[in-house]
């Protein structure tokens, strides 16, 4: 049972270990003086996530090293609301990202975004004025669409070697117009819209203003949607992983507080044993 109480101390000692690089980045996303709205937005669950990993995991690894009963029960305790809430987090997770998906294009590489095939939370919260102001300031400020020029022998790609491109959710609803909209390709950011004139509304808000582009378009609002979709997806997965490892933490630390129970339930008993059988020895 004693093997246990190592085993959970050095598994807390490794989680302890990585709360300080969780913590360590939140802290340096608050200190940047020029920080954007987005990275913002995401240092206060840094902090927040790193400094309660730390707290469970020097609980638990105190109360493992040293036997120490009070430290094992906190650290059990404040684990199973971690399950509890990672657990949430993973059906919440697969609820609001249920709904969506990318439409193919004919004869083209990538695939196009349509707000209308989202609903849900996730999309309310994408559309809202004040989020999207923050969302957007995050896309412009990443370069996503000016990163996106290539050429081939010094030769800028042609619209044939664009259209075949794979573009990610961001790239295809952001820095193009819709295929719908019938602009005459420049380069990936810049577009001729002539006389053309699509049934989408979001042929209207393009620009090729490198500060406007595609940014207020819906079909950028459904490319973060298919972008949160994906990666959520992918974050799932990660934390069913987690979910499983911290549910063995949680079984071992189980075993090592019973154990230090039993140590502590053991040792007056011992002790009183000795006293009493100390006396007979002396009469010997």
């Amino acid at each position: 049972m004693r093997a246990s109480n190592h085993l959970i101390g050095l598994l807390n000692f490794l989680t302890f270990l990585l709360s300080i690089v969780i913590l360590g980045g939140g802290i340096w996303l608050s200190s940047r003086a020029n920080s954007t709205d987005c990275l913002k937005f995401l240092q206060w669950p840094l902090i927040v996530i790193g400094a309660s990993i730390m707290v469970v995991s020097l609980a638990g690894f105190a109360g493992a090293c040293y036997r120490n009963t009070f430290l094992m029960w906190l650290y059990l305790f404040v684990m199973f609301f971690i399950i509890a809430a990672l657990i949430g987090f993973i059906i919440f997770a697969y609820a609001v990202t249920d709904k969506g998906s990318k439409r193919p294009v004919m004869n083209k590489g990538y695939s196009e975004y349509y707000l209308q095939d989202y609903s849900g939370w996730l999309k309310d919260r994408v559309v809202d004025e004040k989020y999207w102001a923050k969302i957007s300031s995050c896309i412009r400020d990443s370069k996503v669409c000016s990163k996106m020029g290539r050429t081939y022998n010094g030769v800028p790609e042609t619209y044939d070697m664009f259209s075949m491109r794979k573009l990610n959710p961001i790239q295809s609803g952001c820095c193009k117009p819709p295929t719908d909209c019938g602009f005459v390709y420049v380069n990936e950011t810049q577009w001729d819209q002539g006389g053309a004139a699509g049934t989408d509304s979001d042929c209207s808000r393009w620009s090729n203003d490198q500060q406007l582009l595609c940014y207020q378009c819906d079909s950028c609002k459904a490319g973060v949607l298919g972008s949160l979709k994906k990666s959520w997806g992918k974050v799932s997965v990660i934390n069913i992983v987690v979910l499983i490892l911290l549910v063995i933490f949680y079984v071992i630390g189980c075993a090592a507080f019973r154990n230090n129970k039993r140590i502590d339930n053991d040792e007056p008993y011992g002790e009183a044993r000795m006293t009493k059988a100390q006396p007979s020895r002396i009469q010997l």
